[in-house]
């Protein structure tokens, strides 16, 4: 009844979320649905850690679906300053993950998690598999991608004076493989992604081993049209969103309530910060200076492409910049938090001469978060 109850409760809000063009509705219906009724008992105890799993996958491949070379080859000469350019992003994302890790409510690998500039879905899938509090990451990611999406339209229109007319944006068809293919692909992407992943030491294995070989699928011709059906997606989004939701209890509501002027004060100067550099890239790259900020946002991919079309911004361009932004990030954070617990383990060594009984209590814990 509790399961029956959190699915039929999510769906509810599920649908009018995604009319009103939500990113990722299903994973915040999941994430909201989730915390209200572990606040009030009415939550199963958690979701099983192979479901969990199974969703990483999911979206690893998804994720990985959306990377084209004809989209990569747009950048041309320029995409060293793409990098560039996504690389200034994520160390100011780490900076300010890093002063919201002060706050004594969060830790630091936490606080880095939750500002990370790209792929909120990809890093709630497996914050808690790195050491974070999946809880606090969730919340942030998605205060931050509600501000960009809120904010988008607003910039756009007063800043960049974007004509918003009906603009026909003329995408290619690609050819679709059949749902049944499509379904054998992810099955084998997930399942051999995931043990390449373990194989290879890769830190958040369910989620970056598919998405790897999916790229590489995609890049080299062999995905065969491979599209993941959109229902797949909602219910991956969903169990990530519960797996985050159900865990949450009165005291962490209380937590959060703490970090929220904090995070969202930080979330605006990321975003100042940002807007900076696009305009530092449209002078470089030749690109007009909206193109610039839609290349350069730090989150809400899906409002960034919806706005890019509607204004008639060069949408190639802007997809390209923002796959590699989002691909940068997610596989730069996993290896960001394994430095920050081993970083922990080193300081806990260190002090081990002064306060023996607090470091053998607390490297069984870093070894956990590891």
């Amino acid at each position: 009844m509790r399961w029956a109850l959190l699915l039929i409760a999510t769906i509810g809000v599920t649908v009018p979320l995604d009319r009103l063009g939500v990113p990722s509705a299903a994973l915040f219906a999941a994430l909201l649905v989730g915390i209200v009724l572990a606040v009030t008992r009415l939550a199963p105890s958690g979701v099983p850690r192979k479901a969990g799993l199974a969703a990483q996958g999911v979206l690893g491949v998804y994720i990985g679906t959306m990377v084209h070379s004809d989209a990569l080859t747009a950048l041309g000469p320029h995409w060293p300053v793409v990098v560039g350019v996504g690389v200034i992003t994520l160390l100011l994302s780490i900076g300010a993950g890093a002063l919201l890790g002060m706050h004594r409510d969060v830790s630091a690998l936490t606080g880095a998690l939750a500002l990370v500039a790209g792929g909120a879905s990809g890093l709630v899938a497996i914050a808690r598999e790195l050491g974070g509090d999946d809880r606090v990451v969730a919340v942030i990611q998605y205060l931050r991608v509600a501000v960009i999406t809120a904010t988008m339209p607003v910039v756009v229109t007063l800043v960049y004076h974007a004509d918003r007319t009906s603009h026909v944006a003329s995408t290619p068809q690609s050819h679709s493989a059949p749902w049944y293919l499509s379904l054998a692909m992810i099955v084998v992407l997930v399942v051999a992604g995931a043990l390449l992943g373990r194989l290879a030491r890769l830190p958040g294995s369910g989620l970056l081993g598919p998405m790897a070989l999916t790229i590489v699928a995609e890049l080299s011709g062999w995905s065969f049209g491979l599209t993941v059906p959109v229902l797949l997606v909602s219910a991956s989004y969903m169990l990530i969103g519960w797996q985050a939701g159900v865990a949450f209890t009165r005291e962490s509501l209380r937590a959060i309530e703490r970090l929220l002027p904090a995070a969202l004060g930080l979330i605006v100067l990321l975003n100042v910060a940002t807007a900076g550099l696009g305009v530092a890239l449209s002078k470089i790259a030749g690109v007009s200076m909206l193109d610039g900020y839609l290349a350069t946002s730090p989150g809400g991919i899906y409002a960034v492409l919806a706005t890019a079309v509607e204004t008639g911004s060069n949408v190639t361009f802007i997809i390209a910049t923002q796959v590699l932004r989002v691909l940068l990030m997610l596989f730069a954070a996993p290896l960001l938090a394994r430095g920050f617990v081993r970083l922990a383990y080193r300081r806990a060594s260190t002090d081990a001469s002064s306060e023996p009984i607090a470091v053998a209590e607390a490297r069984p814990a870093a070894r956990t978060s590891s």
